[in-house]
């Protein structure tokens, strides 16, 4: 089973990366972008084939490792 972690950082929290995207942007011609969020993809390939189990593995793995929850939010989908 494959596990999808989406991690992006909290609204509020300082996104240089994301803004230097949005200049890049609109150096190269595409206006109209008002705000961009840049945030990381993990996938995992988990041997499990408990959906249930494999959540809660993949959620504590993000609280342990993966994002700073302090700082970031996270979404796990499993595929």
């Amino acid at each position: 089973m494959k596990a999808r972690v989406t991690i992006t950082l909290k609204n509020g929290v300082l996104d240089p990366q994301g803004k230097a995207i949005q200049h890049a942007l609109g150096s190269l011609g595409f206006s109209g972008v008002e705000d961009v969020r840049q945030g990381k993809l993990i996938e995992l390939e988990l041997a499990t084939t408990d959906r249930v189990a494999a959540q809660a593995e993949v959620e504590a793995m993000c609280e342990k490792l993966l994002a700073n929850t302090v700082i970031e939010n996270y979404s796990v989908e499993l595929v």
